[in-house]
């Protein structure tokens, strides 16, 4: 059997179209192909490699672990799971964990969660949903309506009701849409597929008082920003402001797949037994490779390591943008950044992805006019250099392609 491109095209639905680079073997933040080509990875499976490829803690947990027991279902708890979720609630403001399979099912169950809870507490009318323009919360049905971005929800069918949207950033508009039939607002501590957008700080504080007013909880969707992608463990951490709910995904595994969603006692009492579950969600296999990550990441010298790198991006892609202007600002934290274009080259951010991979340097996008770079917390500073460097070949040639 060869396996290459066109053989997706043969056996898969075609909801993807991926590069014709079929990546074989990772290790650290270099990537080879099946034609033995290396990449430097900046792009991190979407935010997801958060020790890059093939780390030794996850691979020596994986091998642990797949020696002792792999699934059981959740008729039954298991060992990992629970230390895990202990860890969790240690290092953040929650007491209780729901292990789910990904960011989107965290996102669901965290969204019924407050409907269920507003409904006990408050009646049937209290069922609105805030979320945010440009936001994006996954894929199922419910999840993609709460997310701000109507053209990955059209075209199935009647919606789920009661959800609406604002701009981000836009506390007069929020409060202008907020009342007391508001139950939860969804948003992300900073956008990511919306364009790597941080909130203010008197937006995020004016939310949280908002909603604190209205009897409306605050679910922080850090499916992207959780586990040290923004600096800190978790993005809230320094914003100063606490949500009710909160969701973690991508990172939290490391790359095996695994989500959760985390709560307080009191919110958590209100998905009684039978309410909601998942085959999958707690499997002692993920949870063990899981727990690994967690405590490689949940360290001063990682945390603080995110930060340092921030800034030698920026640095490296400032030096590129004053040669090439292509740039009309970098935003975001930690190593969840993106390069603006300017307006010449609007719509065409991908044409910088596209040329990165020729280059031997993988990134990602934001929407049409943003450049995403999502790497491996632990990156060595060696590896940003020469990744940049082969990535101001990708902007010399986008620049070449646009004259």
């Amino acid at each position: 059997m060869t396996i290459n491109r066109e053989l997706f095209d043969d056996v898969m639905v075609p909801n993807y179209a991926p590069s014709a680079v079929i990546p074989v073997k990772g290790e650290g933040s270099r990537v080879r192909d099946q034609e033995g080509r290396e990449y430097i990875d900046f792009a991190g499976g979407i935010a997801v490699n958060c020790l890059g490829h093939c780390h030794p803690a996850l691979v020596g947990a994986l091998k642990e672990q797949g020696e002792k027991i792999w699934h059981l279902s959740n008729v039954m708890t298991n060992e990992p799971a629970l230390r895990l979720a202990k860890k969790l609630t240690d290092a953040t403001f929650a007491e209780k964990v729901y292990f789910a399979n990904s960011g989107a099912e965290a996102n669901e169950a965290a969204l019924k969660l407050a409907r269920r809870w507003a409904l006990d507490k408050f009646g049937a009318e209290k069922s609105q949903i805030i979320s945010f323009n440009k936001g994006f919360h996954g894929r199922t049905f419910f999840t993609v309506t709460v997310g701000g971005q109507a053209a990955y929800s059209d075209g199935f069918g009647p919606k789920p009701g009661d959800i609406v949207h604002t701009d981000y950033n836009d506390l007069a508009a929020f409060e202008a849409l907020i009342s007391d039939s508001t139950c939860a607002v969804m948003m992300e501590p900073l956008q990511g597929e919306g364009g790597i957008v941080s909130p203010t700080a008197e937006f995020v504080k004016g939310v949280r008082e908002l909603c604190d007013k209205h009897n409306a909880l605050l679910i922080f969707d850090e499916v992207q920003t959780g586990v040290g992608r923004t600096g800190d463990l978790y993005a809230y951490q320094g914003l100063n402001v606490t949500p009710d709910i909160l969701t973690t995904a991508k990172a939290l595994g490391g790359g095996f797949p695994i989500g959760a969603m985390i709560t307080t006692t009191e919110i958590a009492a209100h998905l009684k037994v039978g309410t909601h579950g998942s085959t999958y969600g707690g499997n002692p296999l993920a949870c063990a490779v899981a727990e690994a990550a967690f405590d490689t990441v949940n360290t001063t010298v990682v945390l603080d390591g995110v930060k340092a790198k921030e800034q030698l991006f920026r640095e490296l892609l400032n030096g590129i943008n004053e040669k090439y202007n292509v740039f009309k600002e970098v935003r975001g934290k930690g190593l969840l950044l993106g390069g603006v274009v300017t307006e010449k080259y609007e719509g065409k951010a991908k044409e910088f992805l596209v040329e990165g991979i020729k280059q031997g340097v993988m990134s990602l996008v934001a929407g049409a006019n943003v450049v995403r770079f999502t790497p491996s917390l632990v990156i060595p500073e060696a590896d940003i250099r020469e990744g940049m460097a082969r990535f101001e070949k990708a902007v010399a040639a986008v620049v070449a392609n646009n004259a």
